[in-house]
């Protein structure tokens, strides 16, 4: 059967072994690891399981380490990794390394391939993509692109400030989107990797965030005449943001995958309390107003996947998929935060817990509807695309 018309039975049988995985060897490093906080430490530690189960990397190409997963599959794979808040890390298909290593093997030359992504695969750094910028630098806006890169003999030097960088603290490498400058400098962005070493690099504070889960934080970073060689453009100069649509659409979906995994996690704990807690005389699972919870959840999580897998498979096929995946981006981000938001008010006092997981899912999932884009510019873009076929019809 095509994976692209993947049933429940497909489904059980790809996901078993990262579900096994996940609940034998993850889930009980969690309460420790929510009170320590996540660090490199314990992702050596995980990804070491990971790598011994064959399970490391499974959507990242064959022939550098990875799994070699097909999208389809990868989207069943990254929702069971993502049942603990600690799976994507421990299997190394977090973010923002599993965009990374999808750029570079679409994009990155053999050479580029071998230095930074076959040990990115492997675990041995970590990475980070530098292009949102403070005010009025880019944000949600990549147009408003202020840092600049410009053309010197046998390479380039990078200036500016970004900020948000996740992963940045500790990372091996950047990649790195800067304003193309130089009379020899071809016009628009280009992307560059940039070691971690490089003096020009320097990291700065970690934002103090909401959401806990990233190793390396969220930072600011200063590019002060940081030099690269011109080796070190990802892809042809100039062209950085056409090369950023290759990691942009499977990134949204596989933020999808992941957090659709945190989501169904959340209402299965508030699923056992309300089954197993009895309320004014009456199993809470029994009472209307639980139901409607229950069964709302439960209405979404399908819904979710099925646009997922749908999308996926569109992906996998050819399409492009830019608008496709931002209207999936929209929904499942919105859909598992009422998810989750539905399992904290089931649970009652324990979903505000870490100690339940709930607390700790509710806190992490609430900046997905902002990353890889909030849904305003999401809609936007929709609602443009939507006008200009009618437009087009009539014309």
């Amino acid at each position: 059967m095509p994976h692209s018309t993947l049933s429940a039975a497909d489904s059980e049988a790809l996901g078993q072994p990262v579900r096994r995985f996940i609940a034998d060897h993850i889930i009980p490093l969690e309460q420790e690891a929510f009170a320590a906080g996540v660090d490199d430490k314990l992702r050596i530690q995980m990804q070491q399981l990971a790598h011994d189960a064959g399970l490391l990397a499974p959507q990242a190409p064959a022939e550098y380490g990875g799994g070699g997963a097909d999208f389809v599959t990868t989207a069943v794979l990254l929702e069971e990794a993502g049942y603990s808040p600690l799976g994507p890390l421990a299997l190394n298909c977090a973010a923002p390394d599993e965009g990374n290593m999808h750029l570079l093997a679409v994009v990155g030359t053999p050479e580029q391939k071998e230095r930074y992504l076959r040990p990115l695969v492997r675990g041995e750094m970590r990475s980070c993509f530098a292009m949102t910028e403070p005010p009025p630098g880019a944000g949600s806006d990549p147009a408003a692109l202020a840092s600049t890169a410009r053309k010197v003999a046998g390479g380039w030097l990078l200036d500016g400030d970004k900020h948000f960088i996740t992963g940045a603290d500790g990372a091996g490498f950047a990649i790195v989107m800067a304003k193309s400058q130089g009379p020899d400098a071809p016009e628009g962005a280009s992307m560059f990797l940039l070691d971690a070493g490089n003096p020009g690099w320097q990291v700065g504070n970690r934002m103090r965030t909401i959401d806990e889960g990233t190793v390396g934080g969220h930072c600011q970073v200063r590019l002060r005449e940081a030099f690269v060689g011109d080796d070190a453009v990802l892809g042809e100069p100039g062209r950085g943001f056409a090369h950023a649509q290759v990691r942009l659409v499977p990134a949204r979906l596989t933020h999808c995958m992941r957090w659709l995994g945190a989501a169904r996690r959340a209402h299965d704990v508030a699923l056992r309390r309300a089954g197993s807690r009895e309320l004014f005389g009456a199993p809470l699972g029994s009472l209307g107003m639980a139901q409607q919870l229950i069964a709302d959840n439960e209405i979404e999580l399908v819904a979710c996947r099925a646009l997922l897998w749908q999308v996926a498979a569109q992906v996998m096929g050819g399409l492009k998929g830019t608008e496709e995946s931002s209207r999936a981006k929209v929904f499942i981000s919105e859909a598992t935060c009422r998810i989750v938001d539905r399992a904290v008010q089931l649970a009652g006092g324990a979903g505000v817990t870490e100690e339940s997981v709930i607390g700790r899912i509710y806190a992490e999932i609430r900046a997905f509807r902002i990353y890889d884009g909030p849904s305003e510019a999401h809609r936007a873009a929709i609602a443009r695309r939507a006008v200009a076929r009618v437009q087009r019809a009539s014309a």
